[in-house]
């Protein structure tokens, strides 16, 4: 779908979109309580359509009104099939959790999202002689997993680390896991671990270790989605282009680690700043979107983006380059210049939502079209119609 953006100055007062983070979380740690759970604002984004239909596939049952969902919690034992479409998030957290019942299951999901990166994965589930077996479109696992002690590196996603997390209270004995590195992304951990003592299971945590007690139980709980940092930082960086955003229903006390976003932004208005990344990636294209709009950045930390929805620096870098703005990539580092200018062809969204939304942004300013933007359902399907109400117009073409 492509989507004009006209020229606008955006103004007026919005609520914070609910938390993709915290959402899957709750859903999850509901799936795996024994009765039923409540959890109110979660979103009707793809990403949550495909968490709902895996903890399905795991044996819960749920019904969803309006933006809350009840879920009757079990993992039941049967053969199964895990569609996580493009959900990183989703597929990560599943996997060790269909091994609690040791039956053969598939996963599938989009060809992005299956060229992912599961090595950490891999080697786990060989060390203790389970089946994992992948091609383009699926991943086959049969066996059991079991405590033990995890070695994993540290500066990879956080996301495997909250899988096993999220299993391994449920085995008969105690596990732990030890990083080897410094934990990248250690708020989202800390989001996990939250998410799981509000239905009864603790974890105990070390500077770089997590020790994990079997035989534990999560116990049914009704809980609220809080507002999201991540998206919402799409909506006040209007503010850097003269606009009047505020950002309601966000919690300033909140354990995500991207409401480091408005600390950002300060900089990049008040000078080039040099931005670390690594505990914020999903904050990379709206940094890289404000820095080419304002005196440029340099952003450090930035390998991980390769491995997100799409290549998110080399995506960056082409779209900017339509603007008239030069990107440099390197292996761990990205700089970006300044200048945009009114494009001469249409910006491509490359799949990836906050691509989207950060082209958008830019947009409001000079004015132009992006291919692709029907990507924002991943995450934020009402953006448009948000941005609308704020005086920011757009038009499929």
């Amino acid at each position: 779908m492509k989507r004009k953006i006209y020229k606008g100055v955006a103004r007026g007062k919005v609520k914070a979109p609910p938390s993709k983070s915290y959402a899957h979380r709750l859903l999850i740690c509901a799936a795996l309580a024994n009765g039923e759970s409540k959890i109110s604002g979660v979103s009707q984004s793809v990403d949550m359509q495909a968490t709902l239909e895996c903890i399905g596939a795991l044996g819960a049952e749920f019904t969803k009104t309006g933006d809350s969902v009840s879920v009757f919690g079990g993992i039941k034992e049967s053969r199964r099939v895990f569609n996580c479409h493009e959900s990183g998030s989703t597929l990560r957290f599943l996997l060790p959790l269909a091994l609690l019942t040791g039956e053969e299951c598939t996963f599938i999901g989009s060809e992005r999202l299956m060229s992912r990166g599961l090595g950490v994965y891999e080697e786990i589930f060989e060390k203790q002689g389970i089946l994992f077996k992948r091609d383009n479109c699926s991943i086959t696992l049969s066996g059991r997993l079991k405590p033990d002690v995890f070695t994993v590196r540290g500066d990879i996603s956080s996301q495997f680390i909250s899988g096993l997390l999220f299993a391994l209270p449920l085995l008969n004995g105690d596990s732990v896991i030890n990083l080897t590195t410094q934990l990248e992304s250690r708020d989202y951990v800390d989001i996990t671990i939250d998410a799981m003592k509000r239905f009864g299971v603790e974890i105990e945590k070390g500077e770089n270790t997590y020790y994990v007690r079997g035989n534990q139980s999560y116990i049914a709980s009704n809980q609220t989605v809080e507002g999201d940092f991540s998206n919402s930082a799409f909506l006040e960086a209007f503010n850097i282009l003269g606009g009047d955003v505020s950002v309601i229903g966000l919690n300033d006390d909140s354990l995500q680690g991207d409401k480091i976003y408005r600390k950002h932004f300060r900089d990049i208005c008040n000078g080039t700043p040099k931005i670390d990344v690594s505990d914020c990636v999903d904050l990379a294209p709206v940094l890289m979107a404000m820095a080419s709009m304002k005196n440029g950045a340099e952003f450090i930390g930035t390998r991980r983006l390769k491995i997100k929805e799409s290549d998110r620096a080399s995506a960056m870098q082409a779209e900017l380059a339509k603007l008239g703005v030069d990107v440099e990539v390197y292996e761990n580092r990205v700089t970006v210049g300044a200048g945009v200018t009114a494009p001469q062809e249409a910006l491509f969204g490359h799949n990836d939502h906050r691509i989207v939304m950060a082209l958008t942004v830019i947009l409001s300013k000079v004015g132009g079209e992006i291919d692709g933007c029907e990507a924002v359902s991943k995450s934020y399907p009402d953006f448009f119609d948000v941005i609308s109400v704020l005086g920011i117009e757009s038009e499929t073409v």
